[in-house]
């Protein structure tokens, strides 16, 4: 579902209008610049910046353009990831498929789904709003009455992987402009850790009322996910190394042929396509990161020579590592 550019401009005038009104009063957006992501060792979920037990919450701005690669590789994380996008138009993938979000659109990724995300094409200056939360923010302890009817049903329900929310419709509307005003909370203000819990509960309240028709819908829980994901990290954790589809398979205790079909249907790309864009991935962090050289990055990125690197790198990003590193280094850009 797409917007109008009138409809679309409309939205950003008037978030940046609020925005600015906002800031003259003395408000903070208290949102963390992202670049980039770094996955754990061992379960290849994603490491959130500055999460802790006693306040298990972040808030992040992501400006696609500045991302390292222009997208944001295959990851998943028990958190929940409550979106708006600001800017541009950003695309959702996950292992049913894809969804596009325009500017003034957003939604809500459900716990330990698969996903990546990426600019629509042509499209430029994509920022993405994001509160990313552990469910026990809002529903207090484990168990709880307010857990186990309000929140368990939801991220418990396989057909709901995410929830997608456009303006043209009035009541995903009021939603959308919810979860943009929560954005506007400043962690300066007196009460901000309890004014947060309330506008993140009443979005979940909002978001439950809008899921109904989802939940009455009978969903089946897909091994297929845990099969893909069980392979995805013995890639990341072997990606230096020379890997086999037999080992690939082996670690998701399935034949070969099963390997092809799973890694197909999930991340619609072979094994070995996987394989060189992990690498690809690790090789443009390093570039950007570190002052290693070009022909250590190779080696250490499992991808050979440094002409091989080179010829695969331009292939497949559209410039020479160097040129990469030129752009990327620092985020200078």
């Amino acid at each position: 579902m797409l917007l109008s550019k009138k409809h679309i401009n409309t939205k950003e005038e008037e978030f940046d209008r609020q925005t600015n009104l906002y800031e003259q009063k003395g408000g903070v957006r208290l949102l963390k610049d992202v670049y980039d992501i770094k996955l754990r060792n061992g379960t290849q979920e994603e490491i959130l910046p500055d999460f802790t037990p006693d306040f298990p919450y972040i808030a992040s701005r992501v400006e696609l353009d500045r991302y390292i690669g222009r997208s944001v590789p295959w990851h998943w994380h028990k958190e929940i990831e409550l979106f708006y996008i600001e800017n541009g138009g950003l695309e959702y993938y996950t292992p049913k498929g894809k969804i596009a979000f325009p500017s003034g659109s957003g939604g809500l990724v459900n716990s330990n789904v698969l996903h990546m995300t990426k600019p629509e094409r042509n499209v430029k200056n994509t920022v993405q709003l994001l509160h990313i939360f552990d469910t026990s923010f809002i529903a207090g302890q484990r168990g709880s009455r307010i857990e186990q009817k309000y929140i368990t049903p939801i991220i418990g329900a396989p057909q709901i992987e995410i929830i997608a929310l456009y303006p043209e419709d009035p009541a995903q509307t009021q939603v959308l402009n919810s979860i943009r005003e929560s954005f506007n909370l400043s962690e300066h203000d007196f009460g901000y850790e309890i004014k947060l819990r309330e506008a993140l509960s009443d979005i979940w309240f909002q978001l439950s009322a809008i899921s109904l028709p989802l939940l009455e819908k009978k969903g089946y829980y897909d091994k297929e996910s845990d099969k893909i994901k069980l392979m995805m990290i013995h890639i990341q954790e072997h990606y230096r190394e020379k890997i086999s589809i037999g080992d690939i398979a082996e670690a998701a205790f399935i034949s070969e042929r099963e390997c092809f079909r799973t890694f197909h249907d999930c991340l619609h790309m072979t094994p070995a396509e996987y394989i060189k864009s992990c690498r690809l991935q690790m090789a443009c962090h390093m570039l950007a990161k570190s002052r290693e050289t070009i022909t250590f990055i190779s080696h250490a990125c499992g991808l050979g020579s440094s002409s091989y690197f080179g010829k695969v790198f331009k292939e497949s990003i559209g410039c020479t590592p160097g040129e990469y590193r030129q752009r990327w280094q620092d985020n200078d850009i």
